[in-house]
């Protein structure tokens, strides 16, 4: 995988970024959100992508 699929999952909640993820971004145009644990907030909270 290159870098060029990489990218961040940031809290908006706390507004931290938590996760590193892949993206095929020829098939997902628009910006992805998941539910995932935030460690800061010790709770599930919904992440989406950033820049």
């Amino acid at each position: 995988m290159s870098q060029d699929n990489l990218i961040k999952l940031e809290c908006t909640v706390c507004k931290k970024t938590n996760y590193h993820t892949y993206k095929n971004k020829k098939t997902l145009k628009e910006r992805l959100h998941l539910n995932k644990y935030c460690k800061h907030c010790k709770k599930h909270t919904e992440h989406k992508e950033t820049k």
